[in-house]
């Protein structure tokens, strides 16, 4: 069934969370947070409570928005939220009572505001894929369309287990990204953080030493000396060019689209890091299209989705190309063979799954194998890197002890 194009939602008002104070049936005295559309509606649901309000005050929101405060909303829990609306939906709980259930159980108030606003738009009559598209901060077009595909269907319940199986499998494998591409850059931090203390705190204390022996140096220590003179004499102009060096790539990165595209292609060619980002970036295309295509969603859309969260320039327009190829009437399969970048290995499941008809399902199963190589991977390069730091950081160290030490030697010898 094909996914229809978001439509406006009418215009509702966004629960604001009032502090307030009153006293119970007993007689004790209470105080807590709701969220209300105004006091008016605060003063009825206290009531309701059999609560007396004496005080009340808007609570002011967070400078940022709603994913704003010391605790923002991040990816994580969204794939929460989505499980727990899938389990509750699965239980045969209301879709209205499980958002508010949600809220009410969430330590966030970020969430509980989000949460608030959303099952009001739904409690006024708003489809939920048109309430979530009121934040696309949060919700992307691929989750929405997921959801109104869901609600075209009458199978909310089981597009929402999709979903949230597909957020929990994409929050495991950014995770597994983010921990191969840490520990080397965690690595070189440390050993330079080591390396530049013993430059500028150690070694001036030698050539002190030094200065008293009167005597000619060798080359290796007049080496390490001249290393340590230029950084204790320039180390501000060191770190600040460094930090104008992030800054630089960290704006032209998110205001250029060519330099996005031309650091992807540059990464993939990193040994061990873009064979696991390879392998990742297929383990997002099976992910992807096997969910939307399940869902309902055809394969033309389904393959500009799974382009959009392949995570790279390089599979991003290859699924493109065979988008393209497959809206003139190629099979997909071929149309992949075409690319000249998905393993013969995926491009014979999916011509499996096209003959048996079970396309996602073949999908499905290719993620799993990839999802786990890069598992596997990452675990692998954890292991190669443990020695790997030992000798990095024993040959600078040690090569920096050697050096202020050869000296003394020598004139050890010498005496």
């Amino acid at each position: 069934m094909a996914v229809t194009a978001a439509k406006k939602a009418p215009k509702v008002k966004e629960l604001d969370t009032f502090v307030w104070e009153g006293v119970n049936r007993k007689g004790k005295k209470v105080k807590g947070e709701l969220s209300a559309s105004n006091i008016g509606e605060l003063k009825a649901q206290l009531r309701a409570q059999g609560i007396t309000p004496l005080k009340h005050k808007k609570k002011p929101k967070p400078l940022f928005g709603l994913g704003g405060g010391n605790k923002p909303i991040n990816a994580k829990d969204i794939a929460i939220l989505t499980r727990q609306i899938a389990t509750m939906l699965g239980a045969g709980v209301p879709l209205v009572q499980s958002i508010e259930m949600i809220g009410k159980g969430s330590e966030k108030p970020a969430l509980q505001q989000l949460l608030g606003d959303i099952g009001a738009r739904v409690q006024a009559g708003i489809p939920l894929s048109e309430a979530l598209r009121e934040h696309p901060k949060y919700f992307d077009d691929l989750y929405c369309d997921l959801v109104e595909s869901g609600e075209q269907s009458g199978a909310l319940e089981t597009i929402y287990a999709r979903i949230a199986l597909y957020k929990e499998k994409a929050e495991a494998l950014k995770s597994k990204i983010k921990k191969a591409m840490t520990y080397p850059i965690a690595v070189i931090v440390v050993a330079a953080i080591v390396t530049s203390i013993l430059l500028i705190k150690v070694v001036p204390t030698f050539v002190e030493i030094f200065a008293s022996f009167d005597a000619e140096l060798p080359a290796f220590t007049l080496f390490v000396v001249g290393i340590s003179d230029m950084l204790i004499a320039s180390w501000h102009f060191v770190l600040a060019g460094l930090f104008v060096a992030g800054y630089l790539f960290k704006k032209t990165h998110e205001k250029s689209q060519d330099f996005r595209d031309k650091v992807d292609r540059a990464i993939l060619k990193i040994p061990v890091i873009g064979m696991i980002l390879d392998k990742a970036a297929v383990a997002r295309f099976a992910r992807t299209l096997s969910t939307t295509f399940a869902a309902g969603v055809p394969l033309i859309d389904a393959l500009d989705s799974a382009a959009g969260a392949s995570g790279n320039a390089v599979y991003r327009d290859a699924i493109q190309e065979i988008r393209t190829e497959v809206s003139s009437g190629m099979q997909m399969n071929l149309a992949m063979r075409n690319s000249n970048i998905f393993p013969d290995m995926v491009i014979q499941m999916v011509t499996i799954g096209e003959e048996s008809g079970a396309l996602d399902d073949m999908l499905a199963k290719v993620a799993n194998v990839y999802e786990q190589e890069v598992d596997d991977a990452v675990d692998g390069l954890t292991a190669l890197l443990e020695p790997m730091i030992m000798a990095v950081l024993g040959v600078v160290i040690g090569g920096l002890i050697i050096a202020m030490y050869l000296p003394i030697f020598q004139i050890g010898a010498v005496i």
